[in-house]
């Protein structure tokens, strides 16, 4: 009797779990005429919100807010964007995203993003900060056509490392695909799991470092990684920059937040980039 109980409680804590995960999702478009991006079509559902604060003479900057608080298990958030052509919009977070603890299922975060020729999208995201046995699966599907450009930044770390707190255990697999004028040009998916803050402290993976950041950069070339080289006295974390394929990636690992932050700031100066005002605060 006190086995099936059990049972019971246990399947009516997974039913309540269920039925109170969050569901969220965004798509929109945005297209420019004589010069001017505005947004065109806009649907959002459930705890995912995206606004556009202030108008802008040429570019339009949006700002995603998930009124859910954070991310947990179970979770699904989709966004999808299309950039028609000569449209240029910057997106960002209002904050940095927190994933909580798991207990169930993994939460999942599925990103589309098209760009059309001569169109920029730059993809701003303040940090992911992921609490231990967090458990999260980020898609990203990225197509551009060969005329378009995009700079696409995402940092991570592995628990909130000013309190004193890492991420020991949990799950996080990032999945991104980029094309590039219908063709496959950058496919890689990153796992961890398990024992995440051991992996981490290894010296060829994190060397203990908390943070781990991407800069994707489209079009870019030798002259933009040499670019960025100049810079690397500045860097307090490690970052490594190449070129291929018509486009160039920076890989940023810090011990903490801030210093890839910097870092990756300090990058992003040397594309030519334009901050989004939140990240100045």
């Amino acid at each position: 009797m006190r086995s099936e109980r059990s049972a019971n409680s246990t399947d009516l804590e997974s039913t309540i779990f269920e039925a109170n995960r969050a569901r969220g999702a965004v798509r929109f478009d945005v297209h420019a005429r004589d010069g001017v991006t505005r947004r065109g079509t806009l649907h959002e559902s459930g705890s995912l919100r995206v606004r556009f604060p202030s108008p802008e003479d040429q570019g339009l900057s949006g700002v995603f807010v998930n009124t859910a608080g954070g991310v947990a298990g179970g979770d699904n958030f989709d966004i999808g964007i299309a950039a028609a052509e000569g449209a240029r919009l910057t997106l960002t977070t209002a904050a940095a995203e927190k994933v909580y603890r798991a207990p169930g299922a993994a939460a999942q975060l599925n990103i589309d993003l098209k760009v059309a020729a001569g169109a920029h999208l730059a993809w701003l995201p303040q940090e992911t900060i992921l609490f231990d046995r967090a458990r999260v699966h980020r898609r990203f599907d990225i197509e551009l056509d060969e005329a378009a450009s995009l700079l696409l930044c995402e940092i991570v770390v592995f628990g909130r490392t000013a309190m004193g707190e890492r991420m020991e255990q949990g799950e996080f697999v990032d999945r991104w695909r980029l094309r590039r004028g219908g063709k496959l040009v950058f496919a890689e998916t990153v796992r961890l799991d398990g024992n995440i803050g051991a992996k981490l402290g290894r010296s060829a993976v994190a060397k203990g470092g908390a943070a781990i950041g991407t800069a994707l950069i489209v079009p870019g070339d030798e002259a933009l990684v040499e670019r960025i080289r100049e810079a690397s006295e500045s860097f307090s974390g490690e970052v490594g920059i190449s070129a291929w394929n018509g486009f160039a990636m920076a890989r940023f690992c810090a011990q903490d937040a801030a210093r890839l932050r910097a870092d990756m700031m300090a990058v992003l100066a040397r594309t030519g980039a334009a901050l989004p005002r939140l990240w100045l605060n």
